[in-house]
């Protein structure tokens, strides 16, 4: 066991492992903390802000993914500030984005009490399906740039480097190096950032066409005749010989 530092986390004093995380330590001691962007196999970036806490003595709220404890810390996980915050973060985002295949940004909007409608004047993200590949497609009306994806095909997993992050501010989206199709980057189809995803902004192929309508049997017919049209070698003309 490591140097051990004491702290508090909503009046409970507590006794724990320096270096940690404020969100392992709330953690560790059964205090729930919501998170979005955090993952347990991705680098925490503190993107989404929704698993803020406020410490004593801090002029902002502290994102806890990211934030180390320290001897004698105050933190408050839950109070009025908070509370606001995670609201009108989710708020935002249900103004923005399509969250209707994401019940745990759901349920986090339903506990802090969310108006889907606080934003009504808000510009949607309405990008169309990318459909490049047979494996999956990109439905990026979900996503909420919470930045999984881009790391597990990174540093964090599989050194494919396929995607990464476009445009700026509001017009920021997911995409593939000059935006080529899958087919032509990197990629390398390995599916572990359809694994994180928790919009389904990425969506297995076969999921997506059951969902539309397409039963099994014509799924198998349509992926049999694209198949065959990739394999398939162009005729050669007479004049050619």
């Amino acid at each position: 066991m490591g140097e051990t530092i004491k702290l508090t986390i909503n009046q409970q004093e507590i006794e724990c492992e320096k270096d940690q995380t404020i969100l392992q330590v709330a953690k560790s001691v059964g205090v729930d903390i919501p998170t979005i962007c955090f993952h347990d196999h991705c680098t925490a970036n503190a993107l989404c802000r929704i698993c803020v806490v406020e410490v004593k003595g801090a002029r902002t709220l502290i994102a806890s993914c990211v934030a180390k404890v320290s001897d004698g810390m105050v933190i408050e996980t839950h109070n009025e500030r908070i509370n606001r915050s995670r609201k009108t973060i989710m708020e935002m985002m249900l103004s923005t984005s399509d969250l209707s295949q994401s019940p745990q940004l759901l349920d986090i909007a339903s506990a802090y009490h969310a108006d889907e409608n606080r934003f009504n004047d808000a510009e949607r993200r309405n990008p169309p399906i990318i459909d490049d590949n047979s494996m999956f497609v990109r439905d990026y009306e979900k996503c909420i740039l919470c930045w999984r994806c881009v790391q597990v095909c990174a540093e964090d997993a599989q050194y494919a480097f396929a995607i990464n992050f476009k445009g700026r501010g509001y017009h920021t989206q997911i995409s593939t190096f000059f935006e080529k199709p899958l087919t032509e980057s990197t990629c390398v189809f390995c599916g572990q950032c359809i694994g994180v995803c928790p919009t389904e902004a990425l969506k297995p192929k076969r999921q997506w066409l059951l969902e539309l309508g397409y039963e099994s049997d014509q799924i198998m017919q349509m992926t049999r005749n694209e198949r065959n049209k990739k394999t398939k070698k162009p005729q050669t003309s007479s004049a050619e010989k």
